[in-house]
């Protein structure tokens, strides 16, 4: 059975971000009909403010479907609605209680009206079909980020007229505007989108990066899924944001039709060291993506990256235990446990503590109400947002100290919605375990229609594959055995013995893979002999070629990928097709 609800939804389906399912219009070639709420953070800008307005005057918008809000930052004197603006647009003060971009922009998406929020920043100057560029993918499906090219030019002779930039954006001569050979492009950020093929074939785990706010767009609705913007940020709101929306289930699409000038060269590009500083310590305790950031060991960040969820409902203290322990001695430290169950029921009254009805309940809380890694939940929630990854393990069973860091990483490689663990099987079928992506499993939810499962549409979108439990470390915990006493009982301890497990593993395969070398070299003097030894030959290399596979699997060395290619190799020397 499912453990989520199935909404209805007539949504396109995307696979990851492969957003070429989709075929948006070409502008001017369609009739539009969602409203954009523009919001603009500003501050301090009336200058760079009257150029933006312009040209946002001149767009191929319909300006009845477009309003745009600029939230004053603390300007002094004031920021105001200058002569050339879109008809509906309106500077509002912050409320009171905070500053930054983040709390400007939190201000303006609680006064938008608009289906979708599109953020623009006040020293940008869009082309005339910006805003229908990124309108024209948001009538297609309602989980998209569509993210606008920038490029950058030097103002220091001056800025033009706002009458100029309106006239000129709207008879599309918006290049004439700035000295186009000397502008700069946004490198990092195209290189980015031309790595990843427009990112339709990005990783799961770097989608946040292409997340730039100076112009970005979304449903309003998937705003507020993903939570709204992070008010305690003064800097990184939008990588952090793109971040939560990517745990949403939003499908990321760069749109280089939607052009605009940057007025300018921003603090990123000109003090680059000193913002990374500065954001290091917030995006490390946000962003579980940023593995770099989390090298410390025994720390607690604020987002874990992988949640596992234990339902304690029903199971006995020692199997919850047992279960509990192992997942937080995990060789991946940033951990979080959620134990689900009917905690509200357990009162202070009196009552007999040993025949207490509700003492397995009791034992639990008591043993990990003070433990910062652990929370306690009446259910689970839909997803395991912001987490990236959730564990589902079934009380009674446990993990070995690398189990959750092997499974996030099998995952990881192949970006897959779902790992099913098989564990048993019982009268209602098999017993498994399941590592979902959090991203996964939102879009699934977002997208699954009345009569399917939502595992088939984590398949259909992500990917779902099945595991073998034993294999992965799982094995099933007799509560009545107490554990022994191992150097698991400390992070460090368990850092130290999983090194030096890999240590002489590292040195078994390297043996391994010296004697097949050595088998290889035999077999190359062997094949020179004739088409008489050509069989024998063929099939040891085979052999050879799968035992190389099957390390490579266990540890991806890349002493084993070059042996896979000196196997090859042998069989194109010898004219014989590679094997398969």
């Amino acid at each position: 059975m499912s453990p989520y609800a199935v909404p209805e939804s007539g949504v396109p389906r995307i696979r990851r971000n492969d957003h070429a399912a989709l075929a948006p219009p070409a502008p001017g070639a369609w009739e539009p009909s969602l409203t954009v709420s523009v919001v603009v953070p500003a501050r301090e800008c009336q200058a760079e403010l009257d150029l933006l307005l312009a040209a946002l005057a001149a767009q191929s918008y319909p300006d009845r479907l477009l309003e745009v809000i600029v939230v004053d930052d603390g300007s002094g004197p004031p920021l105001r609605v200058p002569a050339i603006a879109p008809s509906r647009t309106r500077v509002v003060p912050t409320r009171p209680g905070g500053w930054g971009i983040a709390w400007a922009l939190d201000t303006a998406v609680a006064l938008a009206e608009g289906d979708v929020i599109h953020r623009i920043d006040a020293d940008i100057v869009p082309y005339r079909e910006h805003v229908e560029a990124h309108m024209r993918w948001h009538h297609l499906a309602d989980y998209l980020v569509v993210l606008g090219t920038l490029r950058f030019t030097d103002v220091a002779a001056g800025l033009p007229a706002p009458p100029d930039v309106r006239d000129t954006v709207a008879a599309g001569h918006e290049d004439a505007l700035f000295d186009l050979p000397s502008s700069v492009a946004h490198d990092w950020w195209e290189e980015l989108v031309d790595r990843y093929d427009g990112f339709r074939n990005a990783p799961s785990s770097v989608l946040h990066r292409v997340h730039v706010g100076a112009t970005a767009s979304l449903p309003a609705e998937l705003l507020r899924a993903a939570g709204g913007l992070d008010t305690s940020l003064v800097l990184a709101e939008d990588t952090e944001l793109g971040y939560r929306l990517t745990q949403a289930g939003a499908v990321f699409v760069p749109d280089r039709a939607a052009r605009s000038w940057h007025l300018g060269t921003p603090t990123a590009m000109r003090r680059g060291d000193e913002v990374r500083r500065y954001n290091s310590p917030f995006v490390a305790d946000r962003i579980p993506y940023r593995r770099f950031l989390r090298i410390e060991g025994g720390r607690q960040w604020l987002v874990p990256y992988v949640e596992v969820l234990v339902d304690a409902s029903a199971a006995g203290y020692e199997s919850v235990a047992g279960t509990v322990d192992a997942a937080l001695v995990s060789t991946l430290p940033d951990v979080r446990v959620t134990l689900t169950g009917p905690w509200d029921a357990l009162d202070g009254g009196r009552r007999a503590p040993l025949d207490d009805p509700l003492l397995d309940l009791r034992l639990v809380r008591g043993r990990y109400a003070h433990d910062g890694r652990v929370g306690f939940a009446a259910s689970a929630p839909a997803t395991a947002t912001p987490a990236p990854f959730r564990l589902v393990c079934p009380p009674g069973w446990s993990v070995a100290a690398d189990t959750v860091d092997r499974l996030v990483r099998y995952a990881e490689e192949h970006d897959l919605g779902l790992l099913c663990v098989a564990l048993d099987e019982d009268g209602d079928g098999v017993l498994s375990g399941r590592l979902e992506r959090t991203s996964s499993v939102a879009r699934a939810l977002r997208l699954v229609k009345d009569g399917e499962h939502v595992d088939d549409v984590i398949h259909e979108t992500f990917g779902v594959e099945w595991l073998d439990g034993e294999t992965w470390g799982f094995a099933r915990l007799d509560p009545a055995v107490r554990p022994p006493r191992s150097s698991r009982n400390t992070e460090a301890a368990h850092w130290k013995a999983l090194a030096v497990q890999r240590k002489i593993d590292g040195g078994r395969l390297r043996s391994r893979l010296a004697a097949l070398e050595k088998e290889a070299a035999a077999l190359r003097k062997e094949a020179a002999k004739g088409r008489r030894d050509t069989e024998r030959w063929r099939a040891k290399a085979e052999q050879w070629r799968a035992e190389a596979v099957r390390l490579r699997r266990e540890r991806d060395l890349t002493v084993v990928r070059r042996a896979i290619r000196k196997a090859d190799h042998l069989f194109r020397k010898r004219g014989e097709p590679p094997s398969t």
